[in-house]
């Protein structure tokens, strides 16, 4: 097809709106000039499938993730939007709704929102709990309505307070798609009862993510961190200048046994993927002149905050075709000699990405990530899951990845897809995330099976949206994601388990 062709069906798609059209007919532009200078054996690979750009573009001039400190430009305000600092919480709100639309991101849309309980407290003391209620209420509809993107994200906790508990409220009684939301979970800080307010919260709609802060917060240090789009954690007032993705299905195609995947193989297309890393952060940083903004004259970010994403997804395939080759029926997540040659590579990898400098990098080095896959995808598993349709129970399924999560410093997420049951036990859910968090995972996520609002790879999206997508299109800008992913990824596929409290893997019945 040609791009004239692709234009005009952008135009004339009746299911498409203005914006939509605009954000499609931009995409095009960004393909029509020509890809920075790769290598022939690096071209080769993304040709090939076994690594990927993830579409950002083939001359990127933005970022694919920013997270500004809007902490700091709320106590300051900003020169080049003319805005002095806010006051109360009315000028608070009214400066993030602002800021945020002169936020980039891969998707045009910000895919982080801020820490946003800890950056509003200083604004409510004077407020009573109802009208607080009112406006973040009215602000969090507000943000579903002008940025209809799944991947923008919201952070709160892990401390108790009324605007975390206030956001967890409207949330569950909204049940928009976005924002996105994790709640930071700290077992020497956070009270029961607010963990207890997120479980039940995910049992409604399936929201939020509950981060491990702890382990967060030893990987990023004082400065602090973020989680954003899908569920992924990057260096506050930075971000990741490019996300990078192997196929280890595709490695492993091309490996003769176990030992040439890990010595020979993963090696020699690791090296082809800082190649690509470098190419492309070095065009943003040196050439697309993102970093002469006011975002950076501002000190909202800082360009050495910035970190390539090195993902990988298709642990599973990988993993079954190297037992298969070594003459074992072993399969990933069921067997514990299938379990180890995964947990191998993982370490492998985070051996290799640990030790590789990278051009511009967060300490100079890029960050491990499990990808959690692209509506396009053919028979593979994100990043390092269990294959969708063949999940054990919850804890088995833990127990299986939990030791991965370490390596996986700018992002990991399982999801675990709970039988509709668990309502009737919410305890049951408190005691499965906080085994979950003991045990090593860095995030804990669930879907509940009865839910109209369910996670695709992190992101959020409404069944009834994806039934209807075909004849009415969707005002929000991700459901063809998820309408795509539905039929190419099987996630509808995901086993809903029953949960117990008696089978929590920290709190054995006695």
């Amino acid at each position: 097809m040609t791009s004239q062709t692709k234009i005009k069906n952008i135009i004339t798609d009746a299911t498409l709106s203005t914006k939509q059209k605009t954000l499609f007919l931009s995409l095009e532009a960004e393909a029509l000039v020509d890809y920075i200078p790769i290598s022939t054996n690096v071209a080769a690979a993304k040709n090939a499938g076994i690594i990927c750009d993830m579409f950002e573009g083939n001359a990127p001039f933005k970022p694919r993730y920013v997270l500004p400190d809007y902490a700091k430009f709320l106590q300051q305000g900003s020169e080049y939007l003319e805005l002095a600092p806010a006051t109360n919480l009315d000028e608070a709100i009214n400066l993030l709704t602002i800021i945020y639309h002169h936020v980039p991101s891969v998707t045009n849309i910000p895919v982080y929102l801020g820490q946003l309980d800890q950056i509003l407290l200083p604004f409510v003391s004077d407020i009573s709990e109802e009208a607080l209620y009112r406006k973040l209420k009215n602000f969090w509809i507000m943000l579903d309505r002008t940025l209809p993107d799944a991947f923008m994200h919201v952070n709160i906790g892990p401390t108790d307070n009324i605007v975390c508990r206030l956001i967890l409220t409207i949330d569950a009684e909204l049940k928009q798609v976005t924002p996105n939301l994790t709640f930071m979970y700290d077992p020497t800080i956070t009270p029961e009862s607010l963990l207890q307010q997120a479980c039940n919260n995910i049992c409604e709609c399936s929201k939020p993510h509950i981060a491990n802060y702890p382990m967060f917060s030893d990987a990023f240090g004082k400065q602090g961190f973020g989680i954003v789009s899908c569920y992924n954690s990057l260096p506050l007032a930075g971000g990741a200048n490019t996300l990078v993705r192997m196929s280890l299905k595709e490695v492993a195609l091309r490996s003769n046994s176990i030992d040439d995947f890990l010595t020979a193989t993963l090696p020699y297309y690791s090296a082809l993927m800082f190649e690509l890393i470098d190419a492309r952060s070095t065009f943003l940083h040196q050439e697309s002149n993102f970093f002469g903004g006011f975002l950076t004259t501002e000190g909202l970010i800082y360009e050495d905050r910035f970190a390539p994403m090195f993902g990988i997804f298709s642990m599973a395939e990988a993993v079954n075709i190297l037992m298969e080759k070594s003459g074992s029926t072993a399969k990933y997540g069921h067997n514990e000699d299938a379990n180890a040659i995964g947990l191998k590579i993982s370490e492998t990898l985070s051996d290799i990405v640990t030790t590789t400098p990278v051009k511009y990098g967060f300490n100079g080095r890029a960050l491990l990530h499990s990808q959690g896959g692209i509506s396009c995808d053919h028979d593979v598993t994100p990043g390092i899951r269990i294959p969708y349709g063949t999940e054990p129970d919850p804890v088995v399924h833990i127990k299986a990845l939990a030791a991965h999560h370490k390596y996986y410093t700018s992002g990991i997420s399982e999801i675990l897809t709970i039988e509709e049951t668990i309502k009737n036990n919410p305890l049951a859910l408190v005691q499965l995330c906080k085994g979950a968090l003991a045990l090593g995972f860095r995030e804990f996520t669930a879907n509940v099976a009865s839910n109209d609002l369910v996670r695709v790879t992190g992101y959020m999206v409404k069944l009834s949206d994806i039934a209807k997508f075909k004849q009415q299109g969707s005002r929000t800008n991700t459901t063809w994601l998820g309408t795509e992913a539905s039929e190419n990824t099987h996630i509808l596929e995901r086993q809903p388990r029953v949960v117990s409290r008696e089978m929590s893997p920290v709190y054995p019945s006695k």
